[in-house]
């Protein structure tokens, strides 16, 4: 099984701690968050890697190296001096990509199952996605996803609105194809993707049951620390 960790983002709502350092590799609880994160990937059967790094990436490749020191094999893809957002990081990151492969974040930690979407994916060749999403009714974040039996009815990306109970919970299982005909070096959201497989109603939902935890911000981090201090 594959997973790409989309490690590109700049951090620009940590201020001056992220201001040497890539979201991926901020100390957390005693270990830098990349290693957190391949942890819990690996324990879910992962260990084909592809990174998709631009802000500080040669830090990332500096710590992880080939993975072998972490059990996995890496493959990096560098956005180069444009930042190409988290779509079209995927889309320039092809070359590498596995027929159907997982996408996560790099400043998300997720208490699940990661393999789970990347499973029903495979289970249901009709779709082009499953979608990892939590009932979160604007509880953690605001809510941006609709969800209809097993299906994402409706993915609206900053919306208010009373039927989008779910979030987006940060891990997303795609069939290569999906961004294939995308013009390569196009600067594009992944979120772009997420709603229009939705409208195509090609896009399965996996109920996560247990909230997500992100590094992205100062309350993010503190929750995380205090969650991995309690395991």
């Amino acid at each position: 099984m594959q997973v790409v960790i989309l490690a590109g983002g700049l951090a620009t709502r940590l201020g001056e701690r992220a201001g040497s350092i890539p979201k991926a590799l901020l100390p957390i609880a005693g270990r830098p968050f990349l290693a957190w994160q391949l942890e819990a990937l690996r324990s879910s059967g992962f260990s084909e890697i592809v990174l998709c790094i631009g802000h500080l990436g040669g830090q990332i490749r500096d710590f992880l190296g080939d993975g072998a020191a972490f059990g996995v094999t890496v493959a990096y893809s560098e956005d180069g001096p444009t930042l190409l957002g988290t779509g079209g990081a995927l889309r320039h990151a092809r070359p590498h990509l596995a027929p159907r492969y997982l996408v996560t974040y790099g400043d998300s930690y997720l208490p699940f199952d990661y393999s789970a979407p990347l499973r029903d994916l495979e289970a249901h060749p009709e779709a082009l996605g499953t979608m990892s999403v939590f009932e979160n009714i604007d509880a953690w974040d605001r809510s941006n996803t609709e969800v209809s039996g097993e299906r994402i009815a409706r993915y609206e990306k900053g919306a208010t609105d009373a039927a989008l109970r779910y979030i987006d919970y940060g891990a997303i299982a795609l069939c290569r194809d999906v961004i294939a005909e995308r013009p390569v070096e196009l600067a594009f959201g992944l979120d772009q993707v997420q709603s229009e497989l939705a409208r195509l109603g090609k896009l399965r939902a996996y109920v996560a049951t247990e909230r997500f935890y992100e590094v992205g911000s100062e309350l993010g981090i503190r929750d995380l620390e205090a969650k991995l201090a309690a395991r």
